[in-house]
């Protein structure tokens, strides 16, 4: 069964997949199918952990591809802490730079860096939890709470 890691970034998902590796029965990584196109982007192999934040954006194509049959972990991070760190980060490109510049067309000064990262992570947490909502496998787990 593969384990899918859905989160907003910025919320400790690289570490979580680090933390996997040493799951003996299971290969993690972190965004190693990112770059990938069509069903080629979710050919995981089997027994796999990923935590990739942009699968957030292709959970129609998860569902169609693993549905039910693997176990997903929503990973939290407090979204003031998430966003504060997407903001200081704005203007260096990245996916907030490109959701406030390809989603939010014509947002650029009407909002604070602050505002658009904050609706990002409400954006993604919100696909994220209506996704799991039908889930028989998944879990909810807040890196603050980390043991």
């Amino acid at each position: 069964m593969n384990v899918f890691i859905l989160n907003t970034g910025r919320c400790g998902s690289t570490t979580f997949a680090r933390a996997c590796q040493h799951i003996h029965n299971y290969t993690s990584a972190h965004e190693s199918r990112s770059g990938r196109l069509e069903d080629d982007r979710f050919n995981y192999p089997e027994n796999h952990i990923e935590s990739d934040n942009r699968l957030a954006w292709f959970l129609g194509r998860l569902e169609r591809h693993y549905g039910n049959d693997a176990f997903y972990v929503h990973l939290r991070r407090n979204d003031q802490a998430t966003a504060s760190s997407y903001a200081k980060r704005l203007y260096r490109g990245g996916i907030i730079h490109t959701y406030r510049n390809g989603i939010l067309i014509g947002s650029r000064n009407q909002h604070s860096a602050m505002e658009v990262a904050l609706d990002y992570c409400n954006t993604v947490n919100s696909n994220i939890e209506l996704f799991l909502k039908d889930k028989t496998n998944k879990m909810v787990f807040n890196i603050e709470n980390a043991r």
